[in-house]
């Protein structure tokens, strides 16, 4: 019996000794894969300093590519990603002009101290450095995340909902606040104002770029010979020559000959279309405009402010947002 407990013990030992040495990279690869998508970047974070083989495995683009939408594909668009990939252009030109004075410096101090005593120098600063690429998505999540990298995007009703800006969208420069979870924003110069800062802008008020067109330029209107009434826009509208464009909200009226009815409306086949924005009170020089369908380039004037290109509104989801920003007054 006494034989037979020590065999059992020892294998209870060995039993116990595998165990303890197992990690969590002796799962199998499906395993450990599937382990790592379901951990938040926080998480993914934390792991990538186990050790060598985990941080390679969690910096993985493929990894980052659902939380970089899930948590900024709405209000990061194509713009952002170019300012990105300049960004990141010009960080690796002015760190490879730091290496080319650092190799001049060694050469130089090598005349009178040992080569392999400066290199051993520079290799230990090298390995304190991240191993991140700054090209990876991990790398682009986390400038994001942290509010070090300040990327071009568009708000809704800016300036804290400023009366003259109500059912607009303009574009800015946004920085991300981790502790408020909100925005900063810095709005281009208007003529001779000076730069714009909002802060504490939340998510809700927040989009990417639609168009690639940037505030400066006349949007290409592709719409016109589709707008019919009732259908949702946007069109750009500046003060005046020196402002860039915003896009503001209205839908497509009737024609003042035509009375509403369905079956005898024409309104879609003339070359003239009605523009309503209904957040004004009937009587303002505010609530309607009207275009050429044929013909439509910038209209306007210094005392209305200028009409730009139009985009028709297909999303439910982009017309659903204009909607929850309705003010709660009729505006003047």
């Amino acid at each position: 019996m006494s034989l037979i407990k020590k065999s059992l013990s020892s294998k209870v030992e060995n039993v116990e000794e595998e165990t303890a040495e197992m990690s969590v990279l002796d799962l199998p690869e499906l395993a450990l894969e599937r382990i790592l998508e379901m951990l938040p970047p926080a998480s993914l974070c934390t792991m990538a300093g186990v050790c060598t083989s985990l941080r390679e495995r969690c910096k993985s683009d493929h990894l980052w590519e659902k939380h970089m939408k899930q948590k900024w594909g709405r209000v990061v668009g194509a713009a952002a990603y170019r300012n990105w990939q300049w960004h990141i252009s010009s960080k690796t030109d002015s760190n490879n002009l730091k290496q080319g004075k650092q190799k001049g410096l060694i050469r130089l101090l090598s005349l009178s101290w040992p080569v392999s005593w400066f290199r051993s120098k520079v290799d230990d600063c090298s390995k304190q450095r991240s191993s991140l690429p700054v090209d990876s998505i991990m790398s682009w999540y986390l400038a994001l995340e942290t509010g070090k990298f300040w990327f071009p995007a568009q708000v809704y009703n800016r300036e804290n909902g400023h009366v003259g800006f109500m059912l607009s969208c303009y574009d800015a420069e946004l920085s991300y606040d981790p502790r408020t979870d909100t925005f900063q924003a810095r709005y281009p110069p208007h003529g001779r104002r000076a730069i714009a800062i909002e802060n504490a802008v939340p998510w809700e008020r927040l989009r990417a770029p639609p168009v690639e067109t940037t505030p400066h330029d006349l949007h290409s209107s592709d719409c016109l010979n589709e707008l019919c009434p009732g259908d949702h826009i946007e069109i750009q509208w500046r003060r005046n020559k020196e402002f860039p464009y915003g896009w503001w909200y209205g839908i497509v009226g009737h024609l003042e000959s035509c009375d509403g009815n369905e079956l005898y409306c024409r309104c879609h086949i003339s070359d003239t279309v009605v523009l309503e924005f209904n957040q004004y009170t009937p009587g303002s020089r505010w609530r309607h405009t009207a275009i050429n369908r044929k013909d439509h380039r910038e209209e306007g004037n210094e005392a209305d402010g200028f009409y730009g290109g139009i985009r028709k509104l297909k999303n439910k989801d982009e017309i659903s947002t204009w909607k929850q920003l309705w003010p709660k007054e009729t505006l003047e």
